[in-house]
């Protein structure tokens, strides 16, 4: 039995605990919602700052000791390989966007009948070819008709864009930001291998830090990567079937990919339009088969290029960049692997983290 003044004490010890994690809790909090509306910028520029940190240490041997210096040039590259073209990009949208609707006004646009070779495709052939017929003789009434349709259609594009507009601004901010961290690159790195060890223990800090850093490294690169290449095959194609304005929607690809979106949402308009301009041939087929399959490569590609340079099985980087795709956008991509990577190891150190049996202990122990 407690005497009165050690349960006065204990009673007064438990209320001080509660009152201070009290006050961490509001102080938490608060500092949370201060902080969230920065949380998505923040984010990027960690992801930004880690997977360009890389080339500026390579540019240290010429320009030792200005890490600044580095970091200003770093971000002021990379803001006009990216402004450039998405400024020509907006451009073109924006000119062929005023020349259908001034076309659209000035009713002169037309839409040739189709041939009767389509009713003769499969399963789709006969809807399609009246469709077409009705859109080429009366396409004011057909607009007309699906105008409910066409308005949330316009709603929706509209919303994307303005929706896009906005994550461009953020990243651009976030670049800015990110050479900040990079030309700070050791500090933060060693701050970061602390604050994983206070967590996980000061065995795991480093071994985290690091898991984390080639995790984020390897998603961006296998985004960029997978991008760019699909850019290419597409690219390649537009430029030889002679597709107006081949480069600007080659671009659009690879906006696209980054975006992880898939390029199908480019690909097939193309291969319509290919169609009904030059009809069905040999060249046509071939062309669509192929760009339509280079518009899926990157569910080919993926496996291959995310999980490399982790030490994690690579369906575990796959499965945490999809999910996280899914839960939390473009920065769940990254998000997601780098947590699922981390809980991957900590388990494993975990379960291998077992005492010995006491036969094996003793047997060590016994003298030779």
């Amino acid at each position: 039995m407690l005497s009165p003044i050690s349960e006065r004490t204990l009673s007064r010890e438990l209320l001080d605990v509660l009152i201070r994690a009290g006050l961490v809790a509001v102080l938490a909090v608060f500092c949370f919602r201060v902080f969230v509306p920065f949380l998505d910028l923040m984010i990027w520029a960690v992801i930004l700052a880690v997977t360009l940190y890389p080339l500026q240490v390579r540019l240290r041997g010429p320009l030792a000791g200005k890490d600044g210096l580095i970091a200003t040039l770093i971000v002021l590259v990379a803001l006009i390989v990216i402004l450039v073209p998405t400024y020509l990009l907006g451009v073109a949208v924006a000119t062929s966007i005023e020349r259908a609707m001034a076309v659209f006004r000035s009713g002169s646009f037309e839409i040739p009948p189709p041939a009767e070779s389509v009713a003769a495709w499969p399963l789709v052939g006969q809807r399609v070819y009246d469709f077409w017929a009705q859109a080429s003789t009366d396409l004011s009434g057909l607009v007309q008709h699906f105008a409910p349709q066409l308005k949330a259609a316009g709603l929706a594009v509209l919303g994307t864009v303005t929706g896009l507009g906005a994550g461009l601004l953020v990243f651009f901010l976030a670049l800015i930001v990110a050479g900040i961290f990079m030309a700070h690159g050791e500090k933060g790195y060693q701050s970061a291998v602390q604050i994983a060890a206070r967590i996980s223990g000061p065995d795991n800090g480093r071994q985290i830090a690091d898991l984390c850093t080639s995790t984020i490294r390897a998603v961006a690169q296998g985004v960029v990567g997978i991008a760019f290449i699909q850019m290419l095959l597409i690219g390649v194609a537009f430029v030889v079937m002679g597709i107006p304005a081949a480069g600007l929607l080659a671009l659009a690809v690879l906006l696209i990919g980054i975006m992880q979106l898939p390029a199908t949402l480019i690909t097939i308009p193309v291969i319509i339009f290919v169609i009904v301009t030059k009809g069905v041939s040999t060249a046509t087929v071939i062309f669509s088969v192929y760009v339509f399959v280079a518009g899926l490569a990157d569910n080919v590609l993926k496996p291959l290029l995310l999980g490399r340079g982790v030490a994690v099985p690579m369906p575990v980087v796959l499965i945490g960049a999809l999910g996280g795709m899914v839960t939390g956008g473009v920065i769940g991509l990254f998000i997601g692997p780098v947590m699922l990577a981390v809980a991957y190891k900590l388990f494993w150190r975990w379960v291998k983290d077992q005492p010995e049996p006491e036969s094996a202990l003793a047997q060590k122990q016994r003298p030779r």
